[in-house]
C-alpha cells in the first residue's frame, strides 16, 4: 500500500506541473480577441523596440521557442494568430529570450553550447551501457562495470545539466524580461497583469517538470545499479 502511495505521489509530482501548465495556457486562450494585436504582431513590436529588427517571427510546429542558432522567434499557429492573453504573454516570453541572446545572458549562452554537445554525449553514454555486458563477458574484469556507471552518467547527467541551466534562463525570460516589457510598452491591461504572471510561471514550470523527470530517471537507474 505504501509503495502504491509513493508511486502515486511521484506521478503527481512529475505530471502535475505539466497538467497545470496546459490548463493555465488553455484558460487564458479565451477570449481569443481580447487584444488588438496578435501574438505575432506583439512579438514583432517588442523585437523592434529592443533594436532586434533582424530577428524574424515564424510559425512553429514544435512549440513556442526562441532559436539562438538561427536567431528567430517561433510561435505555434494558435499563438501567432490569436489575440488572447496567452498569445501575447508567450510572445513576450520568447522575445525575452531573444533579448537575452542579444545581451549575452550567460546561462543562455552556456545552455546553447551544452545542447550542441548533448546528442553526441548521450550517444557515447548509450554505446558504453550497451557494450558493458560484452566487455565484462570477455575480460572478466569486475571494474568493467564502471563503464556502465559512466555510460549512465553521460546519458542521464547531461540532460539534467541542460535542465539546470534552462531554469534560470526561463525564469529570467519570464520575470526579468517579459513582464517588464508587457508593463513598459502597455501591451496588456493592468487587470491582466496577475494573470500574465501566472502564465509566465507556467512557461517556466514546463522545465521544472522536465527536470523532475530527469532526476527520477537517474534515481531509477541508480537503484538498478545497486541491485
Amino acid at each position: 500500500m505504501h509503495i502504491l502511495i509513493l508511486i502515486a505521489a511521484l506521478v503527481l509530482l512529475i505530471a502535475g506541473p505539466g497538467l497545470w501548465v496546459k490548463r493555465t495556457m488553455a484558460r487564458y486562450h479565451q477570449p481569443r480577441d481580447r487584444y488588438e494585436q496578435t501574438g505575432e504582431e506583439i512579438a514583432r513590436k517588442l523585437l523592434d523596440a529592443y533594436g532586434l529588427q533582424a530577428v524574424p517571427v515564424e510559425t512553429s510546429t514544435t512549440g513556442d521557442h526562441y532559436d539562438p542558432t538561427d536567431r528567430v522567434v517561433r510561435l505555434v499557429d494558435s499563438n501567432m494568430q490569436s489575440r488572447s492573453l496567452t498569445a501575447v504573454t508567450i510572445a513576450a516570453h520568447e522575445v525575452g529570450h531573444a533579448v537575452q541572446d542579444a545581451e549575452g545572458f550567460k546561462p543562455l549562452m552556456w545552455r546553447t553550447r551544452l545542447v550542441k554537445w548533448v546528442s553526441p554525449i548521450e550517444k557515447t553514454g548509450a554505446a558504453l551501457m550497451m557494450a558493458t555486458p560484452l566487455i565484462i563477458g570477455i575480460t572478466r574484469l569486475p571494474f568493467a562495470g564502471l563503464l556502465m556507471f559512466l555510460g549512465g552518467l553521460l546519458t542521464l547527467g547531461s540532460a539534467v545539466l541542460v535542465h539546470i541551466l534552462t531554469l534560470p534562463t526561463e525564469l529570467d525570460a519570464s520575470f526579468g524580461r517579459a513582464m517588464p516589457m508587457l508593463e513598459e510598452h502597455g501591451v496588456i491591461y493592468s487587470a491582466d497583469e496577475k494573470h500574465a504572471r501566472r502564465l509566465l510561471k507556467a512557461a517556466a514550470m514546463t522545465y521544472v517538470s522536465a527536470s523532475l523527470l530527469s532526476l527520477l530517471n537517474i534515481a531509477r537507474w541508480w537503484a538498478i545499479l545497486r541491485r
